[in-house]
C-alpha cells in the first residue's frame, strides 16, 4: 500500500472508509449523497438531485463485492496512471471521469418514467483509468479473471467498452449503470485530448 502514489492511496482509503460508514449508518447516506435522477411529478416524495451528488456518489458502494471490484481496478491501474500524469493531473482526471459518468447517467435516466433509483460506485472513475491505461500502454498484457486470458491493454479496453455499450443499449445487466461507465470513459478521453492539444500549443 505504501508503494502506491499518494492520490491513488488516498482514494482507496476514502472509498473503504465511506463504505464502512455506510455499514454503520444503513441507508442514511443514500438519500443526500447517492446520485438521484430528477423525479417526475408521479414520485413527489423521491429524493431530489443535488449538485454535490455528481461527486459524492462516486465514493459510495452498494455491496462489498461492488467495492472490492472497483478498488481492485483502482489499485491495478490507478498507480500507473498517476505516475504518468502526476498527482495533481491524476486527481483532476479521476474526478472529471466521475462527474462525466454521473452526467451520462442523468441524461439516460432523465426521460425514463420509472421510480428514481440511486446510482453509487467508483466505476465511472475506474473506467476512465482503464481508458488512460490502455491509451498509454496499449501493448501491456492484462490478465482477465474470468476467464484467465491474457490480452493487450488496448484490446481489453476496446472489448470492455463495446460490451458496456451493448449491455446499455439492449438493457441487459439490470442494476448496472452501463452508460455511466461509458460516460466515465468519454470524459476521460476528452480530458486527455484537451491536455494533448494544450501541450502542442
Amino acid at each position: 500500500m505504501n508503494r502506491l502514489p499518494p492520490v491513488t492511496r488516498t482514494l482507496l482509503i476514502i472509498n473503504v472508509a465511506v463504505f464502512c460508514l455506510q455499514l454503520l449508518t444503513g441507508d442514511l447516506l443514500v438519500g443526500p449523497f447517492a446520485l438521484w435522477p430528477t423525479a417526475s411529478t408521479q414520485f413527489p416524495n423521491a429524493p431530489s438531485f443535488e449538485i454535490w451528488q455528481l461527486l459524492t456518489y462516486g465514493f459510495m458502494h452498494g455491496s462489498l463485492t461492488h467495492l472490492l471490484f472497483n478498488m481492485l481496478a483502482l489499485y491495478m491501474f490507478g498507480g500507473e496512471v498517476e505516475r504518468l500524469l502526476g498527482p495533481s493531473h491524476f486527481l483532476q482526471y479521476y474526478l472529471v471521469c466521475v462527474v462525466g459518468a454521473a452526467v451520462a447517467q442523468l441524461v439516460v435516466t432523465s426521460n425514463m418514467n420509472l421510480p428514481p433509483l440511486p446510482t453509487v460506485g467508483a466505476s465511472g472513475g475506474v473506467f476512465g483509468l482503464l481508458l488512460a491505461f490502455g491509451m498509454a500502454y496499449p501493448h501491456r498484457r492484462i490478465m482477465l479473471l474470468f476467464p484467465p486470458i491474457p490480452m493487450p491493454a488496448w484490446v481489453f479496453v476496446t472489448l470492455y467498452g463495446m460490451l458496456e455499450l451493448y449491455l446499455g443499449v439492449t438493457g441487459s445487466g439490470q442494476g448496472v449503470a452501463h452508460f455511466a461507465h461509458l460516460g466515465g470513459m468519454a470524459a476521460g478521453y476528452a480530458m486527455l485530448v484537451f491536455w494533448r492539444n494544450k501541450a502542442r500549443r
